[in-house]
This record gives structure tokens, C-alpha cells and sequence, in this order.
């Protein structure tokens, strides 16, 4: 069984003879690197999510249902490219006045089979352009929290990778210094005096 030394616990900055400047330098970074990321995560999630939410709570806000009626039924595609599909609904093209008098027309899905005539609920923006219908309140909290967790890790994932690479460069030095040591020190090795 191999003998395990406890972990100790900030030895970079211990004192030690054996302890080089490159070490110091090491433990510097390690905890630099570790504090920028937690910091840009946590930051850059918090915003995001933030914006998210505002966006999706603002739209809730403006976007309105009206009460279209259908004026012409889309043909389904042709038999040879169609996908079959268990939605009983299907294209139809609509025509809505808004708040200020205006009248538009758009394409929505409709219950398969609308006639022409047939009243359809569709949600529209301030300008009375189709949109579609707003997110409940518990999907915007669930989406906003999503998209801020992936941004949170991805820009988390800057300074990690930078400070990775950073100590790959240490290392890199730090197997270069040995090397001319044990250039200069190894023909002396086998030695007596």
C-alpha cells in the first residue's frame, strides 16, 4: 500500500526552500483564473437571464389577441411531398382590423376545415403585425433561467480556457528551466569529490 501524504492546503505560498518563483506565479494564476470565472459566470448569467425575462415580460405585455375571420383556405402540398402529420390543423389565410382601424391580412394555422367566415384568435403587436401567442409566465421564469445558465458557462468558459492555457505556458517554462539545469548539473551527477 503507497503512503499518502495529507493535502496541504495553500503550499504555493508557504514558505519552502524548494519553492520557485514559477510556483508563486502558478498559485497567483490558479486563484486569479478561478475568481474571474466564477465573477464573469455568475455576472454574465445574472444579465442575461435578466434581459431575457424583461423581453419576454414586455411582450406579454404588448401583444394582444384579436379576433380574425378567415377569408381564403390554403390548399395542403401536393400528395407526393406531403408529410403526414397527426395535427388536425391546417393554413389559413386571415384578415383582422386593429385598435387604430386598420385592416391586415396574414397567414395562421387554423382547426382543419375552417370555412371561409369562421372565427380564429390571433395575437398581434402594437402595430397589428402577427405574432405568435406570448409565454406563460412559468415558461418565461423557466426559458430566462435556461439562456441565462448557457451564457453564464459560456462566459465562464473565457477565462478558464485563458488560464489554462496560461499555466500550459508555465509548465512549458518550467520544463525548459529543468532541462538547463539538468544540463548543467547532470555530468556532475556520478561524481565524487
Amino acid at each position: 500500500m503507497a503512503f499518502r501524504s495529507p493535502r496541504v492546503w495553500l503550499w504555493r505560498w508557504r514558505r519552502n526552500p524548494l519553492r520557485r518563483r514559477a510556483d508563486v506565479v502558478e498559485g497567483w494564476v490558479v486563484l486569479g483564473v478561478g475568481l474571474l470565472t466564477v465573477l464573469a459566470g455568475v455576472l454574465a448569467g445574472l444579465m442575461v437571464a435578466r434581459s431575457v425575462a424583461q423581453g419576454l415580460a414586455r411582450e406579454r405585455a404588448d401583444w394582444r389577441p384579436a379576433v380574425a375571420h378567415v377569408v381564403a383556405e390554403i390548399p395542403d402540398a401536393p400528395a407526393g411531398r406531403r408529410h403526414e402529420s397527426h395535427n388536425p390543423r391546417g393554413w389559413a389565410e386571415v384578415r383582422w382590423t386593429v385598435a387604430d382601424g386598420s385592416v391586415h391580412t396574414g397567414r395562421v394555422r387554423a382547426a382543419a376545415g375552417s370555412g371561409i367566415g369562421t372565427r380564429v384568435t390571433v395575437w398581434t403587436d402594437s402595430r397589428g403585425h402577427l405574432v405568435g401567442s406570448p409565454v406563460a409566465p412559468g415558461q418565461a421564469a423557466f426559458r430566462a433561467d435556461l439562456v441565462g445558465t448557457l451564457a453564464g458557462l459560456g462566459a465562464a468558459l473565457v477565462p478558464f480556457t485563458g488560464g489554462c492555457l496560461l499555466r500550459v505556458r508555465l509548465e512549458r517554462r518550467r520544463m525548459t528551466a529543468w532541462d538547463t539545469e539538468w544540463a548543467r548539473l547532470g555530468p556532475r551527477w556520478g561524481r565524487t569529490v
